[in-house]
């Protein structure tokens, strides 16, 4: 490895219980194991496959081969959470298993919880009897945000806290201080919990709108096969937001709604979503090193988020201000051969599902990170430029989208061991200096760009179209019709 000297960042006393044992959960556990202190014979592995079990054979690390169901999940997970004594961990990397109810176990047993996702129980994302409003992570989302409500304070879990959502939220402040500084703005920096005065700095900045901008160039060194899905992270994931709604926070500033855009009619209402698939729903965007692109509006749980806590309110509680935010991703060629083949089958997933490992791929980058648009600059993107040969040389297990999750997942456990009162929180909520201290050393080079391009430039100027060419940021010009 390039860097030895690698810090322990604490003690975990108690049990480490991690759910899921997939690409993210081998990438994690290298540095769990790097950066914590703990007893190993403690460290338990909840998966229904055993597929690489070998790792943990290997590492001394029990397993145990048994999805982690609605029926099961208490009498399951209680004794590995608190036997022994000490404060336990549980690292919830899994699919179909519900976030919220884990959550609610863990905060019960005085267990600290990570995820990366609000997930449901099995079948939830496939349900043909749901409406899609109730199918959208803005409802999965309140359900969180309501137990956050009821119980307050307590034990901590840091709830979405992958690449996105999680890091893109610290991403966002660091973009927003360096924007504010470049603009010659005369402020102070909120402190974390402050979202009025966030949301103030970033009306006050001129930023209209985010987009998670996001473009993922590694290649296989063999052509995908036909009937499979290939991708550089969970398969499963991939298809299950893909296929839910696609849905964006929804900026004050936009003049012009899709005539299929559906309003959330409870909570906070600082998203929409449309009645089609968000993995099937092309925008424009922008990255670095390729410029512009299409990228995918997929559903993601910061779209929501970072609307919401960049909400400006009037002292009777109207809604000022508010960002337009969601996910422009662009992901490996493979994965989007395999949309193409699995939406033009009426989008039934194919039978081969494989995520491709570092050794499987050649070359490229995952360029990840926000692009703040609308403000007297016009944009700016910041973020990872993380090769695939960087990841391999920082940690094992894991190719340059999985260590950008991974290290995520690491700089939240930091900070909720350092924080263990902290209740139920997301990734805007907490300490993105200290996050980014930490996740930093696997990211590759992080930087920011100017750039003068705009959803208006770049058509082919051979066809009519309806757009707002005086304003060209609103969403009318960013969504492909």
């Amino acid at each position: 490895m390039s860097n030895t000297n690698w810090p322990v960042y604490g003690e975990i006393t108690g049990p480490i219980v991690m759910i899921g044992f997939g690409s993210i959960g081998r990438g994690t556990l290298p540095l769990i194991e790097r950066h914590f202190k703990f007893d190993k014979s403690r460290m338990t592995v909840v998966d229904p496959r055993d597929t690489d079990r070998k790792i943990l054979d290997a590492g001394g690390i029990a397993f145990v081969q048994e999805a982690v169901t609605k029926k099961n999940y208490k009498k399951l997970l209680t004794p590995l959470l608190t036997n022994g004594g000490g404060q336990g961990f549980c690292v919830n990397l899994s699919v179909d298993t519900s976030s919220l109810e884990l959550m609610k176990l863990c905060r019960k047993l005085g267990v600290l919880y990570i995820d990366t996702v609000v997930e449901p129980w099995l079948g939830f994302y496939f349900d043909d009897k749901a409406d899609n409003a109730s199918r959208t992570n803005y409802a999965l989302r309140e359900t969180v945000r309501e137990e956050v409500r009821k119980n307050p304070g307590g034990t901590t879990a840091v709830s979405c806290c992958g690449a996105n959502p999680g890091m893109v939220s610290w991403f966002v402040k660091q973009a927003l201080v360096n924007l504010a500084s470049d603009l010659g703005m005369e402020f102070s920096e909120p402190a974390t919990e402050d979202r009025e005065g966030w949301a103030k700095l970033m009306r006050k900045a001129g930023v209209k709108g985010i987009h998670i901008a996001e473009r993922d160039t590694q290649r296989a060194k063999k052509p995908k096969p036909f009937n499979t899905f290939w991708n550089t992270w969970s398969v499963e994931g991939f298809i299950s937001e893909g296929l839910q709604p696609a849905e964006l926070g929804w900026g004050t500033h936009e003049k012009w709604m899709p005539k299929n855009a559906q309003k959330q009619k409870h909570g906070s209402k600082a998203a929409i979503f449309l009645e089609q698939p968000g993995a099937n729903t092309r925008i424009r965007t922008w990255c670095p090193t390729l410029g512009e692109q299409y990228g995918f509006l997929v559903t993601h749980n910061e779209a929501i988020s970072i609307a919401d806590f960049f909400t400006e309110h009037s002292k009777k509680g109207k809604v000022q201000y508010r960002p337009t935010c969601h996910y422009a991703y662009h992901p490996c060629n493979d994965a989007m051969l395999s949309l193409d083949e699995m939406f033009g089958a009426a989008g039934r997933a194919q039978p081969v599902q494989h995520v491709l490992d570092e050794h499987e791929l050649v070359d490229g980058i995952d360029e990840l990170g926000v692009l703040l648009y609308g403000h007297d600059k016009n944009a700016y993107w910041y973020g990872s430029q993380l090769s695939l040969e960087e990841a391999r040389k920082l940690a094992p297990n894991q190719n340059a989208t999985g260590l950008q999750v991974t290290s995520a997942v690491l700089a939240g456990m930091v900070w909720a061991l350092e924080n263990p009162e902290a209740g139920i929180v997301e990734t805007d909520e907490i300490d993105y200096r200290r996050c980014l201290e930490v996740q930093k050393p696997y990211l590759g080079p992080v930087k920011g760009y100017y750039t003068d391009w705009t959803p208006l430039e770049g058509r082919p100027g051979l066809f009519e179209e309806d757009l707002d060419e005086k304003d060209p940021w609103q969403f009318r010009n960013v969504l492909v019709r």
